[in-house]
C-alpha cells in the first residue's frame, strides 16, 4: 500500500463546498437539537418527555426507512439533497416561531408542546432521506480510491459542527434566549441550501427501470443481512447507541444532578464531540484498515466503560471528562463503520445500504432517546445511565464471540484493491 495522503479528500473543490454545505447545516441542527431539548424539559421538568422528543423522531424515520433508500437510488442526487434542506429549513422556522414569546404568548403548555413534537416528527421524516442522500452524494464526488479519506473527513466535519453546535447552543441559551438561537438556527440552514447549488448535479448509477419497489427493497436488506462485515459492525453501533447514549437525558444532568446551568449542558454535550473530533482528525494520519475488527470492538468497549463512568460521577470535570472518551472512542467505532459501508456497498445499492444503515444506527439515536428517557423516570437518571453502559459492554462481548467475521475483519486487500484502480 503506498503512503497514505491525509488530505486526498480536500484537494477536491468539489468535495470542500460538500464540506462547508455539511457544517453549516449539522452545526444549525446540532444546535436546534439542544436547545429543543432544553425548552421541552424547562417546561415540563419530566425526563419522559425528552424520551418523547426521540419517539417523535424514530417513528417516521424507521417506518420511511427502506422507501427513502429506493427514492435515492433512482434520484439525481444533488437536487435531492437540496429539496431535503428546504423542507428541514421549513421545520427551523416553525420551531423558532413556538418559542417566540409575540407568537405564543397565552398558549398553554401542552398547545406549545404538541407543536414541537409535531415539527420534531416531520423531521423525522426528512431524516430519512439526508443519510442515504448524502452518503450516495460522497461516492459521487470523490474517487473511489480515496473512499476511506473522503469518509474520514466528512465524519470529522459532522463532528466538529456537532462539538460547536453543542458548545454555542447551550452558550445562546444563556446569552440570546431559546427563540433567537432558533432564528440562527434558520439562517444557518438557508446558508447551506444555497451553498448545495454550487455541486454538479450527479449521474443515477441505479438505472433499474420499472423495478418494482418490493424488490428493490428486497435486493438491499438481503445485501447487507447476507454481509457478515456490515452486518455485524451495524448491529455493534445500534445496540451501543441504544442503551449507551446520554445525549437524550444531559439536560437532566445538568439541571437536577450536577446542577451546571446552561452553561455546563453546552460544555457536557460539546465534550461528547469534542472526543470524536480529536480521534477523527488523528485517523486520516493513522489508517484503521490493520485489524479493523478488533479495533471497532475494543472502541465500543471503552465507550460503555466511559458511560458507566460519566453515570457515577459526581463531579462536573469528571463528567466532562467521561464524556470526552465516549465520544473519542464512539469516533473511531462512526469512521470504521462508515469505511466498511464505503467500500463493501456497490454503487448502485448506496441509498438502499444507507437506508438500512439509517434504521439499525441513525433510528437507535431516537429510540435511544426514547429508552434513556424511560429509563431515567422508572430507575432515576444515574441508574439508568449505569444500566445502558453495562449493556453496551454485554453486547460487545456477545458479538466478538459470536461473529468471528466482524472481529478479524481487515481492510487492507479492500483499500489496496481502490488504490490500484486508474
Amino acid at each position: 500500500m503506498t503512503k497514505q495522503d491525509p488530505y486526498a479528500a480536500l484537494r477536491i473543490k468539489e468535495f470542500n463546498i460538500f464540506l462547508f454545505m455539511r457544517l453549516l447545516l449539522v452545526f444549525g441542527w446540532s444546535m436546534q437539537f439542544i436547545v429543543i431539548e432544553w425548552q421541552v424539559y424547562s417546561l415540563t421538568k419530566d425526563p419522559l418527555s425528552l424520551g418523547i422528543i426521540g419517539l417523535m423522531e424514530i417513528i417516521p424515520a424507521f417506518t420511511m426507512a427502506l422507501f427513502a433508500g429506493h427514492i435515492v437510488d433512482k434520484r439525481e442526487k444533488r437536487n435531492l439533497l437540496a429539496l431535503c434542506i428546504a423542507a428541514f429549513s421549513l421545520i427551523s422556522l416553525g420551531l423558532f416561531l413556538l418559542t417566540w414569546p409575540k407568537i405564543v404568548a397565552g398558549w398553554s403548555t401542552s398547545k406549545i408542546l404538541y407543536g414541537i413534537y409535531a415539527l420534531v416528527f416531520f423531521g423525522g421524516f426528512l431524516r430519512a432521506f439526508f443519510g442515504p442522500t448524502i452518503f450516495s452524494l460522497i461516492a459521487l464526488i470523490v474517487p473511489k480510491k480515496i473512499y476511506p479519506n473522503a469518509a474520514t473527513w466528512s465524519t470529522s466535519t459532522w463532528k466538529t459542527a456537532a462539538v460547536l453546535g453543542a458548545l454555542f447552543g447551550g452558550f445562546f441559551i444563556s446569552w440570546l434566549g431559546v427563540d433567537k438561537t432558533l432564528c440562527l438556527v434558520f439562517i444557518l440552514v438557508v446558508l447551506s441550501f444555497i451553498l448545495t447549488f454550487q455541486i454538479k448535479k450527479k449521474p443515477i448509477l441505479n438505472k433499474k427501470v420499472g423495478e418494482p419497489i418490493a424488490d428493490s427493497l428486497k435486493a438491499g436488506v438481503t445485501f447487507v443481512f447476507n454481509n457478515k462485515a456490515i452486518l455485524g459492525a451495524l448491529t455493534l453501533d445500534m445496540i451501543a447507541v441504544l442503551f449507551g447514549g446520554t445525549v437524550a437525558i444531559l439536560s437532566v444532568f445538568a439541571q437536577d444532578v450536577l446542577e451546571v446551568g446552561s452553561e455546563g449542558f453546552g460544555i457536557m454535550n460539546a465534550s461528547i464531540s469534542l472526543g470524536s473530533i480529536v480521534t477523527m482528525f488523528a485517523t486520516t494520519y493513522i489508517p484503521i484498515s490493520h485489524k479493523t475488527g478488533k479495533k471497532l470492538l475494543i472502541s465500543v468497549f471503552i465507550f460503555g466503560i466511559s458511560i458507566i463512568g460519566f453515570g457515577l460521577s459526581n463531579l462536573f470535570w469528571v463528567s466532562v471528562l467521561m464524556l470526552f472518551i465516549s465520544g473519542a472512542a464512539d469516533g473511531v467505532s462512526m469512521i470504521i463503520r462508515q469505511t466498511i459501508l464505503q467500500l463493501k456497498t456497490p454503487d448502485d445499492m448506496r441509498g438502499r445500504v444507507s437506508s438500512v444503515n439509517s434504521m439499525f444506527v441513525g433510528s437507535s439515536n431516537e429510540l435511544g432517546a426514547f429508552e434513556s428517557g424511560v429509563a431515567a423516570k422508572i430507575m432515576g437518571p444515574v441508574a439508568g445511565v449505569v444500566f445502558g453502559g453495562c449493556m453496551t459492554l454485554l453486547t460487545v462481548l456477545t458479538i466478538g464471540a459470536k461473529n468471528t467475521v466482524l472481529r478479524d475483519l481487515d481492510l487492507r486487500d479492500d483499500m489496496n484493491a481502490y488504490e490500484n484502480e486508474d
